[in-house]
């Protein structure tokens, strides 16, 4: 009971709190009006598309990527392969902030690129001014999380049966060939969990977007940061937040069906 208690004291009381306020307009009294009122704004109707779209667009983007780096590190022999594996998990645990002030240091306005090309070419401005945008939070989310695709990957590949790989090119099958019949089955559960995963993350992404596109992308994360903090509408800002939970939880349960599937 002591762990319950405190599990409920410290996790689940603060939830049930927001979702006490998101049916208490500021007029007073219980209604569900705040859901009303939020679901007929087009900010949040915009906000949830741009949520949706750029964790689904993240997700394919990553799992392409890290497939591809994971065959490359799993399979074709090259000095220093385990250490880049090794990096891989300790990417894991950088803050997404790195990554976004990478970025900046790199594609910014005045960023490198930036300041490479009005060097050369004498022009006021560089031609890379994406990073405000919506591609430049997709960017920025596919370059932090394909290291979150490429670890199951990784593992399912150390357990692969290379007698497969040798018998199918022993009877001929080159190597697309080979990646498409054999190795791509065997990792498609690898594939499902880590694409879960990053689909959750990306869908909850708050701080690659305030770095990157907070001038140009509101996703559901930022809207419950401008309702709360800006514009002082904590029952708008709790119906954001019980709907961006609610998605959450439904792709988490996602994510655990399927890593128990894979194993992961």
């Amino acid at each position: 009971m002591p762990p319950l208690a405190l599990l409920a004291l410290v996790f689940l009381y603060p939830l049930a709190l927001v979702v006490q306020q998101s049916f208490q307009p500021d007029t007073g009294g219980t209604s569900v009006q705040p859901y009303a009122d939020v679901f007929a704004s087009s900010a949040f109707r915009e906000a949830l598309w741009t949520t949706v779209w750029l964790a689904v667009a993240a997700t394919v983007g990553c799992l392409v990527l890290g497939f591809v780096l994971a065959l490359v590190i799993a399979f074709v022999p090259f000095p220093g392969a385990k250490a880049v594996a090794r990096f891989i998990d300790v990417f894991l645990s950088f803050p997404s902030f790195l990554i976004t002030l990478a970025l900046l240091f790199v594609y910014g306005t005045v960023g490198m690129a930036n300041g490479a090309w009005t060097g050369v070419t004498g022009a006021a401005e560089g031609p890379f001014q994406f990073l405000t945008t919506p591609w430049g939070v997709l960017l920025a989310e596919i370059t932090y999380f394909t290291p979150f695709v490429m670890r199951p990957l990784l593992a399912a590949f150390s357990q692969l049966d290379t007698g497969q790989l040798e018998a199918a090119s022993s009877l001929g099958a080159r190597a697309p060939r080979i990646v498409r019949q054999v190795v791509l089955p065997e990792a498609l559960p690898a594939l499902a969990a880590g694409g879960s995963l990053v689909l959750v993350l990306c869908l909850n992404e708050f701080g690659i977007v305030l770095f990157t596109g907070a001038k140009g992308v509101t996703t559901l994360p930022t809207l419950v940061y401008g309702k709360a903090i800006l514009e002082s509408d904590y029952p708008g800002a709790c119906v954001v937040a019980v709907v961006n939970v609610l998605i959450s939880v439904g792709l988490y349960g996602l994510y655990r069906v399927v890593s128990r599937r894979a194993g992961a």
